[in-house]
């Protein structure tokens, strides 16, 4: 099923055509819904501290996670104290919203909401209601600005800022509403946020970003990095279950590494088995998909980091905007 919509969203299959009129009734959903806040009719819960949203229109990953990672790290070095609340998505706690740290269990509160964790020392909060996770996150950690990772649709949260991230290569698909096409909203609801950040080559009006890999952490062993460098010559196993693996793919290939492809859904729930494999070759895999793994993990096991890299003009461009919140 997720290939045959991927064909249909991003490779010209012609079905799309016949989805047109369900996608056309998610786009009117989606207006109608924003319209309700808007007016009032419906009621977004005021933080008292300034909200960024990270998020995007499309379904899948198009680097978000990396992108609030680098934004949470530069609030940090100028004096602000962020928080980050997401959705713990695929996680299987009972009750919400969940504290997270860099140990939280994965199954319990969210890959990416590990993630986020580990790599910005940040307070996270994870919870299906944004609002009741950033209400909690003021009240219990100090932070005095937030970041919604994912967040764009989530209308019941009142935000100050507005970044979308769009896939520099797959950009908006077919342009089409679900499911119909891969849109959660219509793609004229890029005119009304802040910043526009391509992963990938942008176009004008746009900020553009790449996500560059780190060195590779021995999953068993996190004190032990190599560069990629160092696993040039025999092939390596690439095992990925993010939004689109084969940017994953591409990258490592970029490296000048030969690979043996594993795709996955995106947050897959991995098993030992499907990590393991009948040779000793190293196993590459990204780091929402690590912390799910580290808990079975054998020496020739890897995670590779990925940091996201924008022009400086687009921070110069953010803390300008948060001057006024500044205590």
């Amino acid at each position: 099923m997720a290939l045959a919509l991927d064909d249909i969203w991003y490779g010209g299959n012609g079905l799309g055509v016949f989805l047109a009129p369900l996608g056309w009734l998610t786009a009117a959903a989606a207006l109608g819904r924003r319209w309700c806040y808007q007016s009032g009719i419906l009621a977004a819960t005021r933080i008292e501290v300034p909200v960024i949203v990270i998020g995007n229109l499309t379904v899948g990953g198009t680097g978000k996670t990396p992108l609030t990672i680098s934004i949470a790290k530069r609030l940090k070095q100028h004096g602000f104290r962020p928080g980050i609340v997401c959705r713990g998505y695929r996680g299987h706690a009972k009750s919400w919203p969940q504290q997270v740290r860099a140990d939280s269990d994965p199954m319990m509160v969210g890959d990416e909401a590990v993630v986020l964790a580990k790599r910005t020392e940040c307070p996270v909060a994870a919870a299906p209601r944004r609002a009741a996770a950033a209400a909690a996150l003021v009240s219990h950690s100090g932070c005095d600005i937030l970041l919604s990772d994912d967040g764009l649709q989530h209308l019941a949260l009142a935000r100050d800022l507005e970044i979308v991230v769009v896939d520099g290569g797959r950009r908006l698909g077919n342009g089409r509403c679900l499911p119909a096409g891969p849109l959660r909203e219509p793609d004229c609801r890029l005119a009304s946020v802040d910043h526009v950040v391509v992963n990938g080559t942008a176009r004008p009006g746009e900020v553009e970003m790449r996500v560059q890999l780190g060195d590779p952490v021995c999953l068993r062993r996190p004190g032990l990095r190599r560069p990629l460098s160092a696993f040039k010559g025999p092939p390596v196993h690439a095992v990925c279950g993010i939004g689109n693996p084969e940017r994953f793919f591409l990258q490592l290939e970029a490296a000048g590494l030969e690979l043996i492809r594993h795709p996955y859904p995106d947050h897959h729930e991995f098993s030992a088995g499907q990590i393991q494999f009948d040779d000793a070759l190293a196993v590459f895999m990204t780091e929402k998909d690590a912390v799910k793994c580290a808990r079975f993990a054998r020496e020739n096991q890897w995670l590779v980091p990925a940091n996201a890299v924008v022009p400086e003009s687009f921070f110069e461009d953010l803390l300008a905007a948060l001057a006024p919140y500044k205590r």
